[in-house]
């Protein structure tokens, strides 16, 4: 009996990659479809089966993975948007981000606007961990940042949020001036593991991977930890948002929900 015997990470991994897979697979039909139309909710159907199940049996605090510096092989590989070319970005990036601020609104008691610096001098935390890509590609790194639960207890999240949303500085389809965003639960938002990376490998943060900030959330996939952050807003729901599905990708086909 033992050797059939799935753990729970097992499982939620098998689910949640199955489920992406289909996705993925879907994509170029899923842009086609009407948002209503049967298809459609089926597949969302699925994708919230997932959450649900995931929620249902795994720790909420359970750790993904760590590992050491020697499991560190090489570069962390960059995907996605690599070197933006937003004027405003390309403003900050040339005096290597002392101007910049990340905004910390929506419903929270106290808005925030912080600085590098002040978030630097937060406290921190230091992860080597795994980053698994939809793509089929994974690459072990060390990242430094301030926990995100610390900058939520800072802001004092009101009793209606629900979600982070995080808002980023490079325009993801430049027909339309669509820049990323993306969104996580507050469940996720203040895991242990989740943090508002500045440092990679014991340097700061490369333009590549994400400067001056990005997120880390290591129980999810790779598409739901957006990079050049300038905003995050706490919401009770994506309606109002994007195409209202909590995320650029997920607005084109993905699962709203990439845990492993």
């Amino acid at each position: 009996m033992s050797k059939f015997r799935l753990s729970r990470r097992s499982f939620l991994t098998g689910a949640a990659i199955g489920g992406s897979g289909l996705l993925l697979a879907s994509c170029n039909v899923l842009d086609d479809l009407d948002r209503d139309s049967s298809v459609r909710n089926v597949l969302e159907s699925a994708n919230n089966l997932t959450y649900r199940v995931h929620r249902a049996l795994a720790d909420r605090n359970a750790l993904a993975e760590e590992f050491t510096e020697a499991d560190i092989r090489q570069p962390q590989r960059p995907n996605g948007s690599t070197d933006p070319d937003d004027e405003d970005y390309k403003q900050l990036a040339s005096d290597n981000f002392k101007e910049w601020k990340l905004e910390v609104g929506g419903l929270v008691e106290k808005p925030l606007s912080l600085s590098l610096a002040q978030l630097q001098a937060m406290p921190s935390r230091t992860q080597i961990t795994r980053h698994d890509c939809v793509e089929g590609w994974s690459c072990i790194a060390k990242w430094t940042g301030v926990p995100l639960s610390v900058v939520l207890d800072e802001a004092k999240p009101k009793p209606s949020a629900r979600y982070v949303v995080f808002y980023c500085m490079d325009t993801i389809d430049e027909d339309d001036g669509t820049k990323y965003y993306g969104s996580i639960d507050l469940i996720d938002a203040r895991h242990p593991q989740t943090i508002l990376a500045y440092g990679m490998n014991g340097k700061p943060l490369p333009v590549a991977n994400g400067a001056p900030l990005r997120v880390r959330v290591e129980r999810q996939l790779g598409y739901k930890m957006p990079k050049y952050l300038e905003k995050i807003e706490l919401v009770d729901s994506f309606a109002q948002i994007g195409m209202g599905h909590g995320g650029y990708w997920e607005d084109n086909g993905y699962e709203w929900y990439g845990g492993i």
